[in-house]
């Protein structure tokens, strides 16, 4: 029998390499405005609490450019056109996913994306039981409210459930859920920045899955 009835997954980095995609967008609405250029390292350090933040992090003076928010609509419009460009999978994470679900585990996406592009993802790659992205008056992770909003729509029991991400957002997301979190080492963090967020368990490639869950 498997530990775990639930799986929560992160989406970028984890069941998603989207960082090209998302530099393109992003430098698309910096090119709008006569802006200079984000590198992928500089965007890589920039995701996971939002589209916000990352144009926050990216914009010159961040919000308090008085032109911000019509960059962030910039870059909303950008992404909506250039989410599929490149964006995919990550080898043998659709197989792994699948293979817990024939084995009766329940599957959800909790992100800090745009929940319009969360829900076009995993309408076009993964067709997980649960996907909740980043919607008004909701919490964004590391609060804990998607989570207990994807496990309260799929009946999940706490000590059952655990969260799979990739970064220092999500072990504080599962911390503050009071779930145990596996990290994917294959994701936007390095080894040594997760382990300095204080990650224990680790997925080296997404098969391992299989025998951590």
């Amino acid at each position: 029998m498997r530990t775990y009835k639930t799986v929560i997954f992160d989406l970028d980095g984890t069941l998603l390499d989207t960082l090209d995609d998302l530099r393109t967008a992003v430098n698309l609405a910096l090119t709008d405005f006569g802006w200079p250029a984000r590198t992928e390292e500089q965007i890589r350090l920039s995701v996971g609490n939002g589209v916000r933040v990352l144009m926050a992090l990216s914009v010159p003076d961040g919000e308090e450019n008085p032109q911000f928010e019509a960059a962030l609509a910039a870059f909303k419009e950008h992404y909506a056109v250039h989410q599929f460009d490149t964006t995919r999978p990550y080898d043998g994470i659709l197989e792994t996913v699948r293979a817990l679900e024939s084995d009766g585990v329940q599957t959800a996406v909790v992100s800090n994306k745009i929940d319009f592009a969360v829900q076009d993802l995993n309408n076009r790659f993964f067709h997980l039981h649960v996907a909740i992205g980043d919607r008004e008056g909701q919490k964004r992770k590391p609060a804990p409210d998607s989570v207990f909003a994807a496990m309260k729509a799929l009946n999940a029991d706490p000590k059952t459930t655990v969260y799979v991400g990739d970064s220092e957002v999500d072990l504080k997301t599962a911390e503050n859920a009071g779930l145990p979190c596996i990290c994917a080492a294959w994701g936007f963090r390095t080894r040594e920045e997760l382990d300095a967020a204080g990650a224990t368990v680790y997925a080296d490639k997404p098969e391992d899955l299989l025998t951590l869950v």
